[in-house]
């Protein structure tokens, strides 16, 4: 197993910003599951996925499939007292880092209390008026 992923499995249920930016290339790309827009930028990227850490709980990755630069980490955990699943899509680039994150996740109502969960914790994060200026 490459060891991006082996580290990415350490690092994002604790929501470390610092330890996931480390894993990220620069221009990474990152589409999560609670709306249509692509957050791109190594600082973005970490931050959300830092936040999305600190909400989810009893994370686990039960199955990893891929090979190369293409990887599915399926995941299982909650959000509140909702059950999830989910997959998270990476792409790696030639220097192993990720270069594109796309999460998938059920159920609908599990996504729809994760963005919620999301929202109120970026309101208070000053990071994000930046950061949201540069998805417009």
């Amino acid at each position: 197993m490459h060891s991006t992923i082996t580290k990415i499995q350490e690092v994002v249920a604790k929501g470390d910003e610092a330890a996931i930016a480390d894993l990220l290339a620069e221009d990474v790309t990152f589409m999560p599951p609670t709306y249509w827009k692509t957050w791109t930028g190594r600082a973005p990227v970490a931050a959300v996925l830092g936040h999305v850490g600190q909400i989810f709980q009893d994370f686990r990755y039960r199955r990893i499939m891929g090979d190369g630069n293409d990887w599915a980490l399926e995941f299982q955990c909650k959000v509140g007292d909702l059950d999830t699943v989910g997959v998270d899509l990476l792409t790696l680039n030639d220097d192993g880092l990720i270069q594109q994150f796309e999460v998938v996740m059920r159920p609908y109502k599990t996504v729809g209390a994760l963005r919620e969960a999301i929202n109120a914790r970026v309101m208070t994060d000053a990071r994000f008026l930046e950061f949201r200026k540069a998805l417009s």
